[in-house]
């Protein structure tokens, strides 16, 4: 999927007075990835968007996006949302599109395409006031698509939405990613980064504290869980199975990092062992006991 770095900073810093908002980042995106900012409120998540936007220069370090200087000429290629959406409240949806499009200096042929993508075609002549909150961040969406970048930046893309509403905006990341463009979010919102994302950052007071992939991440904090009626003498037998150090009781089972194991393959080990199990099942890892994880680790 990734096919190089789109994105890469150099001890990218950011310091108001004596406050540093960001320290040092050091980070690289490849093309391809859905990259998530994480990190509790006032981490440095909307700084550093700001900072990749041009919005604010950094006190120190560097970035470039495409492998071009920093003050390139590169924000036509990005598409971003960064505060609430705002659009003129009595034009249509259609006509809000054509406001930005000039802006933008893009053809408006650009407009039907973009309306489809973000599911908006069908109430395109209604009202922006009468949009639900969710359409209104669809619009957005829409808008920042019109110069077809490659970049998409969204900054807590599903604030304020209900469920349905982060649903929605949660399955039009996926169908954006999935035409190759590469994503980066800011986002509070553990389970919806886990959905969504293929990568991820976690950031505290500026620093950042990890990297890595999503999947990795999970995969690594993967457990099995299993019980039999003789549980001292199960535990005696699990630790001589290769791959599992330490065997753990967690009220009335026992659990173990699974590694690559599957739970087919424990049951085999036991029944030749002349075990019979009552409990057998493989936990997967959740983005929000990795997120607490890193946090705690760097306490």
């Amino acid at each position: 999927m990734s096919m190089g770095p789109i994105l890469e900073t150099a001890q990218l810093s950011k310091s108001y007075g004596r406050i540093r908002a960001l320290d040092n980042l050091d980070l690289s995106i490849n093309e391809g990835m859905v990259f998530g900012f994480l990190g509790p409120n006032g981490s440095g998540k909307t700084t550093t968007l700001a900072l990749l936007l041009q919005v604010l220069r950094p006190s120190s370090g560097s970035f470039n996006w495409f492998g071009k200087p920093q003050w390139d000429n590169v924000r036509k290629d990005i598409g971003a949302i960064l505060e609430s959406p705002c659009f003129y409240p009595y034009l249509s949806g259609y006509q809000n599109l054509m406001v930005s499009a000039r802006i933008k200096e893009v053809n408006l042929a650009a407009i039907e395409p973009v309306l489809r993508t973000v599911d908006l075609y069908e109430r395109r002549n209604d009202p922006f006031k009468t949009y639900s909150l969710g359409m209104k961040q669809r619009l957005a969406i829409a808008s920042a698509l019109l110069a077809n970048p490659r970049v998409l930046i969204l900054d807590e893309p599903t604030n304020g939405l209900d469920p349905q509403g982060i649903v929605e905006i949660r399955n039009l990341i996926k169908k954006i990613a999935g035409t190759g463009k590469t994503i980066i979010l800011a986002s509070h919102l553990l389970d919806e980064v886990q959905k969504v994302c293929s990568h991820f950052m976690v950031l505290r007071q500026g620093t950042k504290l990890f990297q890595g992939s999503v999947k990795d991440a999970l995969t690594d904090q993967s457990l099995i869980e299993v019980a039999a009626a003789d549980m001292q003498y199960l535990a005696e037998i699990l630790v001589t199975y290769p791959g599992v150090e330490k065997v753990e009781r967690r009220d009335d089972k026992l659990v173990f990092k699974a590694s690559s194991m599957s739970t087919a393959q424990i049951n085999h080990f036991l029944i030749e062992k002349k075990i019979v199990v009552s409990h057998l099942a493989k936990k997967n890892g959740n983005l929000e006991e990795e997120f607490l994880r890193i946090l705690a680790k760097h306490e």
